[in-house]
């Protein structure tokens, strides 16, 4: 078996005719078929293979077969942005009448897709606070189909204590999903520990370098045991009449990211571009490396602001006096990520600082080699009100930062200057 550092350049390619080292870009539409018996085992899943890059492209398929092997999964499932896995992951198993529940503190556009978009699909969402996962008990019903939540969360880096959440998800039988866009599989392999799908936007850390919007979907080994029977998720357990009859949990194939393909991407469309499976597998050949360097540069920065009289407050689960200390040392091996908040007195504050700064980049992203701050309450989280701020952990004084890999001192000087 491969470390993580060899699978992260190795993994999923077995070269071409042309025996190409780079992964070659398969710029195309649509496949040639033998005949038109193969045409049609492919379509009956007789045969596995390409038919059509809606479904499936070869420079995805690496992509997808790469970030599986980094977070320990199954299989994988690539989509065009983070929000469209997010979406598919809860599409693939709610129907109108059904409920998720979802940690509060989420990614601002996890929480209006959540809190409004699924909602005129008739899918309700209950939340519950990431720090009190023994609060999910109370929000599940018969109806519960998923509960989603972030390792890392984002903007307010709390770390989710990922045992105490899969033990209720397991009693009940219902799926867990762990959106790890922030930890990374570099420094958290929540399949490794008890989740059944991991989500991720592939245009933070993944790609690293703010080049591509892309998403992917990983299911845990064995996935098939928990949704086999459960009728939760009947429709895995019966004949498909869009695709032949098919019964998913039949199948000897990892089966929740096959229905993703079969059934919403063939229908919903969200596919990656192979351009940008081609930067993603560009980007994670220096992923455990980068990683490592923005938790360092993070973790000197979070204790310089901690010490800074006009922060009240600083949100980086490394520093010892984090409440999310203990935990993240339980789940986060090798660093806490590039990802922090702090807080200053008030809105106007915190939005001179951000306007201060000359090196951090004023940007609605993370995961860049640049680095970024960002004023949530202005932006990702906008359309919430004051109290829904509070709730989601972002207070108007709030400044997210993203730690990028320029000099650590240079950035410490920039914020200094910036704070006054």
């Amino acid at each position: 078996v491969m470390n993580q550092q060899t699978l992260a350049i190795h993994s999923g390619y077995e070269k071409d005719a042309q025996s190409t080292m780079a992964v070659p870009i398969y710029q195309s539409t649509a496949y040639e078929f033998r005949d038109t018996e193969h045409a049609a085992n492919l379509f009956e899943l007789k045969e596995l293979g390409n038919i059509y890059s809606r479904l499936m492209n070869p420079t995805t398929d690496v992509f997808e077969k790469r970030f599986s092997a980094l977070e320990g999964g199954a299989a994988a499932i690539g989509t065009a942005s983070g929000m469209a896995a997010i979406f598919y992951a809860i599409a693939n198993v709610a129907e109108a009448g059904d409920n998720i529940i979802a940690a509060k503190e989420v990614y601002g556009g996890t929480t209006t897709l959540t809190g409004h978009t699924i909602k005129r699909f008739g899918i309700e969402t209950r939340y519950f606070d990431v720090k009190n996962p023994i609060e999910i008990e109370g929000l599940v019903d018969e109806k519960t189909k998923l509960i989603l939540f972030e390792s890392i969360t984002n903007p307010s880096v709390d770390v989710a204590d990922i045992d105490a959440i899969t033990e209720i998800a397991d009693r009940h039988n219902i799926l867990t999903c762990a959106d790890n866009t922030v930890a990374t599989p570099i420094f958290c392999k929540p399949l490794t520990l008890g989740c059944d799908l991991v989500v991720h936007s592939a245009s933070k850390y993944a790609t690293g370098q703010g080049l591509a919007i892309g998403g992917i979907i990983v299911e845990r080994e064995n996935l098939v045991e928990k949704i086999k029977g459960n009728p939760r998720y009947y429709h895995f357990n019966e004949p498909d009449e869009s695709y032949h009859g098919l019964v998913y949990s039949d199948l000897p194939l990892p089966l929740f990211t096959l229905r993703v393909r079969l059934a919403l991407l063939r229908d919903l469309g969200a596919a990656p571009s192979p351009f940008n499976s081609w930067l993603f597998i560009q980007g994670l050949e220096t992923l455990t490396l980068r990683m490592k360097q923005h938790a360092e540069s993070a973790l000197e920065i979070a204790k310089f602001l901690e010490a800074h009289p006009k922060v009240k407050k600083v949100n980086y689960p490394g520093l010892e006096s984090n409440e999310n200390y203990a935990v993240a040392q339980k789940y986060l091996k090798g660093g806490c990520s590039g990802l922090l908040s702090f807080e200053v007195e008030d809105k106007e504050t915190a939005q001179k600082i951000a306007d201060a700064t000359e090196i951090f980049t004023l940007v609605a992203n993370i995961g860049d080699s640049k680095s970024i701050i960002t004023h949530p309450a202005s932006t990702t989280h906008q359309q919430l009100s004051a109290q829904e701020l509070i709730e989601a952990g972002v207070p108007g004084g709030l400044l997210r930062v993203s730690v990028g890999l320029e000099d650590t001192q240079d950035l410490i000087d920039d914020l200094k200057k910036a704070i006054g």
